[in-house]
């Protein structure tokens, strides 16, 4: 009887089992980068996380922005840079128009841009980080798929017309 594939197997078997372990025990799963632009954060938001995944993994949280004295709900998606961007709330930033379809402000400090893609196509209403200029973008009108720019959020139905006008914006963890 020749024993050459029985030995191979048994030093293959527990190899696999090991890295059958270590894979299930990791988290390596994308995060949600994608908040529905048909469903609104409600306005009775909370700081507590919108949802959670059944590993108890936070996918969203409400926040509240604040354009010309109007109060705007927004969700942010679960990425590791709209988490860092939440980590810097409260801000209240100075709003330039870019392209009549953007409005940008400068961030205090570059975000994580961790696993992020390399660009996106923003929609109407969309909260999000251009990470060449170091800069937040809020879309009121369509644009263009752009490098480099990465999806934080979404804000609430209205948002973008009440953003069009504004010279600043609030932004904080929902009350």
């Amino acid at each position: 009887m020749n024993l050459t594939p029985l030995r191979a197997l048994a030093r293959v078997v527990p190899a696999a089992a090991l890295l059958l372990v270590m894979t299930a025990c990791a988290d390596d799963s994308p995060p949600s980068s994608s908040v529905s632009s048909s469903e609104p954060a409600s306005p009775q938001a909370s700081t507590a996380p919108a949802a959670t995944t059944p590993t108890g993994r936070t996918t969203a949280m409400n926040i509240r922005l604040t354009l010309d004295g109007q109060h705007i709900a927004a969700t942010l998606n679960d990425s590791p840079t709209a988490r860092d961007f939440a980590a810097q709330l409260p801000l209240t930033l100075s709003l330039r128009d870019l392209n009549q379809a953007e409005k940008i402000a400068d961030l205090p400090r570059k975000l994580s841009t961790s696993g992020a893609p390399e660009g996106a196509d923003p929609e109407v209403g969309d909260l999000a980080y251009y990470a060449p200029w170091n800069q937040l973008a809020t879309y009121y009108r369509d644009a263009p798929y752009a490098a480099g720019l990465v999806i934080l959020g979404h804000m609430a139905d209205g948002g973008a017309e009440q953003l069009a006008t504004a010279d600043e914006i609030t932004m904080e963890a929902a009350p």
